[in-house]
C-alpha cells in the first residue's frame, strides 16, 4: 500500500494540473486497486471475461479522465474508485443477466460472504437497484455499503472516508444489511409469485 501522505500529495498535484504525476500515482495506488478489484470479481460466476487488470485500468481511466477531479485525499480517491468499480461491475453483471434470460429467476439475497456463483450477476444487479433506493432514504448508509461491499474497505477505512466513527459505520453497516436483505427478499418473493400467477 502506498504511503498515505505521498498518495495525497500526488492527488493534489494532479488536481492542480500536474498531469505528469499520473503514472507515478498509478504505481502508488495500483496494488490496492488490484486487491479491491480482485475481491469484487471473485463474486462473478466462473467463465466471466472481465479480468482484474482490465477492471483496475478501466476504473483508473474513469478516475483520471474526469473533467473535474476533486479528490481531497487518498481516502476520498478510493471512495470514488469504489463507485467507479461499482458502475463497471454492475454494467457487466447486467450483460451476464441478460445473456441467461429465459431460465427461472434466481432467488436473490444480500449476503456478501456467501453468494453462490450462479446467482452473482442477478444478485449484484438487484443489490445495485436496492442500494439506489437505500440512498434515497439514508445516503450515508448507502455509502457505507458502497465502500464496504463494492470498495472492499474495512470499517476503519470507511469511517475515514465518511469522517465518522467506526462505531457509526458498524451500526450503519448492520442496519443497511438488514434493510437490503428484507428488500431483496421481498422483491424475490414478488417476482416468484408474479411468475406463478402468470404461468
Amino acid at each position: 500500500m502506498g504511503d498515505t501522505s505521498d498518495v495525497t500529495r500526488l492527488l493534489h498535484a494532479f488536481r492542480a494540473g500536474e498531469e505528469e504525476v499520473v503514472d507515478v500515482l498509478f504505481d502508488r495506488v495500483y496494488d490496492e486497486l488490484y486487491e479491491v478489484a480482485h475481491r469484487q470479481l471473485s463474486r462473478l460466476r466462473p467463465g466471466q471475461t472481465l479480468n482484474t487488470t482490465a477492471l483496475v485500468h478501466e476504473a483508473y481511466l474513469k478516475l483520471v479522465n474526469q473533467s473535474e477531479a476533486d479528490w481531497e485525499d487518498r481516502a476520498h480517491f478510493f471512495s470514488v474508485a469504489a463507485k467507479a468499480m461499482r458502475h463497471i461491475i454492475i454494467n457487466y453483471a447486467r450483460k451476464q443477466s441478460a445473456e441467461k434470460r429465459g431460465g427461472e429467476a434466481a432467488h436473490v439475497s444480500f449476503d456478501e460472504q456467501f453468494m453462490a456463483p450462479q446467482e452473482c450477476a442477478d444478485t449484484l444487479v438487484a443489490v445495485d437497484r436496492a442500494l439506489d433506493r437505500l440512498a434515497e432514504r439514508d445516503e450515508r448508509m448507502a455509502r457505507v455499503v458502497e465502500l464496504r461491499f463494492f470498495g472492499g474497505m474495512t470499517q476503519k477505512e470507511s469511517a475515514e472516508v465518511l469522517d465518522v466513527s467506526t462505531r457509526t459505520v458498524r451500526r450503519d453497516w448492520r442496519a443497511a444489511k438488514a434493510w437490503l436483505s428484507k428488500v431483496l427478499s421481498d422483491s424475490s418473493s414478488n417476482g416468484s409469485s408474479s411468475s406463478s400467477s402468470s404461468a
